[in-house]
């Protein structure tokens, strides 16, 4: 028990380590940053014991599939703050209780194309995290069901700010929660109100 509680923790330093490191390629480079984040997901899901893979998909798998990157999907957003106080409990994939804190609301519209918003949430357990979960019109068909993840910093997986105060939200670094790969992983779904109208054709897909 107590190598598996290390190999987690190993897990998660490698995944801050790539997302530190995505931050730091993404302003000049995004693609080149993504191309980066493709590499290191792949490896660790390949080799690290805590892979979220089952040992049948494992032993046949070469890269997780993912949308070439498009910049259509890249944004940045003020949070919108100003919004009544909002605290419920998600359902996880696996029927247990996430609690959950709205602490904001970010517009997506890039002068490219607008796709609605989504809500931010606090995970309201110890330690915190902002977290972004969402489905979209192709939830279920080109990706998962039970919705991708934009932000879960809990996991590291944060790609910045500007010195404005604006988030960095690139659907190119949706990805699948682990759940998707093995069901005995618990992972709280996007809850209705983050459903967007449109399919979102980036990040990680079936």
């Amino acid at each position: 028990m107590a190598e598996t509680f290390l190999t987690l923790l190993d897990w998660r330093r490698q995944l801050q380590t790539l997302y530190a490191e995505v931050r730091r390629l993404h302003a000049a480079e995004p693609q080149a940053a993504h191309a980066h984040w493709q590499q290191v997901r792949n490896r660790l899901f390949a080799h690290h014991p805590q892979t979220p893979l089952t040992p049948e998909a494992r032993a046949d798998f070469r890269a997780l599939p993912v949308w070439p990157y498009d910049p259509a999907y890249a944004f940045t957003a003020a949070v919108q703050t100003d919004l009544p106080p909002e605290r419920f409990v998600a359902r996880t994939s696996a029927g247990h209780d996430m609690p959950l804190s709205r602490v904001g609301r970010v517009q997506l519209d890039n002068g490219i194309q607008a796709l609605g918003t989504l809500d931010m949430y606090w995970i309201d357990v110890y330690g915190g995290g902002l977290f972004v979960p969402f489905r979209d019109a192709g939830s279920g068909q080109t990706s998962y069901g039970g919705g991708r993840y934009l932000l879960d910093t809990v996991k590291g997986a944060d790609l910045g700010g500007l010195e404005d105060g604006r988030l960095v939200l690139d659907f190119n670094f949706a990805y699948h929660p682990s759940c998707f790969y093995d069901p005995q992983w618990s992972c709280p779904l996007a809850p209705p109100q983050n459903m967007l109208g449109a399919e979102v054709r980036a990040g990680e897909r079936l």
